[in-house]
């Protein structure tokens, strides 16, 4: 994979999750730890995913399938939706999924607000959340 790639958002992953009760939206974030930034990277914000909507077709991302009302927020690469991995050579890096059950029905974010941001409010009202952690090296 090139780093265009990853900037493009090449991305093979479907996603489905269980709606808690008191669930009003979901937001799901894609985080890597490890990236050399001394920050980390983030891959992926999306937010105000409606409640009724429990899974994520694959690549929905990439082609525009993403749920009405749906948010995707400008990631690290600087594009809004999934950027895919691509860690320095030789480099292991894990890639931390992660849905969030929301309280909310929409987040109260600016226009293009920072992943920082984004952060706070998904876990100012988050009810509940599930992570999946996915190991990568090239």
């Amino acid at each position: 994979m090139s780093l265009d790639d990853a900037r493009h958002g090449l991305s093979r992953c479907h996603c489905s999750y269980d709606k808690p009760q008191g669930t009003k939206s979901f937001a799901i974030t894609a985080y890597d730890p490890d990236a050399p930034t001394g920050l980390g990277w983030w891959h992926w914000n999306v937010v105000n995913i409606p409640a009724t909507a429990t899974s994520l077709e694959l690549n929905a991302s990439a082609n525009g399938k993403m749920p009405a009302g749906a948010t995707q927020i400008s990631n690290d690469y600087g594009v809004a939706g999934f950027g895919g991995t691509c860690p320095p050579p030789g480099e292991v890096h894990r890639y931390i999924f992660t849905v969030h059950a929301l309280s909310v029905y929409k987040l109260d974010l600016p226009e293009n607000p920072s992943n920082a941001l984004t952060g706070f409010m998904v876990h100012a009202n988050s009810i509940e959340s599930a992570r999946i952690t996915a190991v990568y090296n090239r």
